[in-house]
């Protein structure tokens, strides 16, 4: 094979991030792996003319869509606010599909994934997209099985990655598979993205979340948790702070969070221990510690059921520091 051809898919609407975060992570593979077959890149539209961009932006594409020909070895259909028009549009949905069969493997960012829905090729599949959109795809397309959580599904050779900079980890994963996972870091660290993360992590982090409660009992309780992971965050502790009832603060939280204390309170030290693990050397005793982990089993535990992987596993697939 001399080259990897590489397909985006844009239409008028797009999420310019969206078609960025996939070529700029290929390109940056090229550059500084220089890989062999080098990936060629091509972002091409339903008349090939420009592509409007959600964000104002219009981006020049590099093909008609309806004149494009495999054999193709990743098409990759951006999403964005269009992408509701683009579903019902014949002409980018049939290019789809026919290129699909010309293609090794097919993937969706985002909301892109309607689009591969409406050609009929997530049927009995497991999919994601956008969290905000999620309901929207699984009422459409009852025949997909739409999973709002992780922020990437590969099921089989098509692949569908959750809401915007999702795409770079889809990206990283792609490398990986290619290349080797040397250059899936190299090209994370190189995009000095947050960590390579694996594509069942959750879509949204409650540490970039916004606020989740407006009650000001909860958003107390949750602030102190967030600053004092390492410290006697147990319930009857947290009510006591609170000046409430264990009782009134756990319906408070279920209300309001949809969680127990006890539960958020493992969420945050998890995700805590994560960002540790991935960003810094520290021994995972120490990271234990720090997180309010009582041992390194305890956070074993609570880590391969959040994440489905050990401390170790995380750290080794996903460090990014020196």
């Amino acid at each position: 094979m001399a080259e990897r051809r590489v397909v985006v898919v844009g239409y008028e609407g797009a999420e310019l991030l969206d078609i960025a975060c996939i070529t700029t992570s290929l390109e940056m593979a090229n550059r500084i792996g220089s890989v062999s077959p080098p990936y060629r890149i091509s972002v091409v539209s339903p008349g090939g003319q420009p592509i409007a961009c959600q964000s104002g932006l219009t981006l020049h594409s590099q093909g008609s869509l309806p004149r494009t020909i495999g054999p193709i070895d990743t098409l990759i259909v951006s999403g964005g606010w269009g992408h509701t028009r683009a579903a019902e549009d014949p002409v980018i949905v049939g290019n789809v599909r026919r290129l699909a069969r010309e293609s090794r493997r097919v993937a969706s960012v985002c909301t892109g994934a309607s689009v591969l829905a409406a050609a009929g090729l997530l049927d009995g599949k497991r999919a994601t997209t956008h969290w905000q959109f999620a309901q929207q795809l699984a009422a459409h397309h009852p025949a997909v099985t739409v999973d709002a959580d992780p922020i990437y599904i590969r099921d089989g050779a098509i692949s569908t990655a959750a809401g915007v900079t999702s795409a770079l980890d889809l990206m990283t994963a792609f490398i990986e598979e290619d290349h080797g996972a040397g250059l899936a870091r190299q090209v994370a660290r190189a995009l000095v993205t947050y960590l390579q993360r694996p594509g069942n992590q959750a879509q949204i982090s409650m540490f970039t979340a916004a606020s989740p409660a407006e009650h000001d009992v909860v958003k107390r309780v949750v602030g102190h948790v967030t600053a004092n992971l390492d410290a006697d965050l147990t319930t009857a502790t947290l009510a006591s702070i609170a000046g409430v009832s264990v009782r009134h603060l756990t319906r408070l939280f279920l209300t309001h969070l949809g969680q127990s204390p006890g539960r958020f309170v493992r969420l945050a030290r998890t995700e805590a221990a994560a960002h540790l693990l991935a960003t810094t050397a520290l021994p995972v005793t120490r990271v234990a510690a720090r997180c309010g982990f009582g041992t390194a089993e305890a956070l074993r535990q609570a880590f391969v059921s959040r994440y489905g992987t050990t401390p170790s596993r995380h750290r080794a697939a996903n460090a990014t520091h020196g």
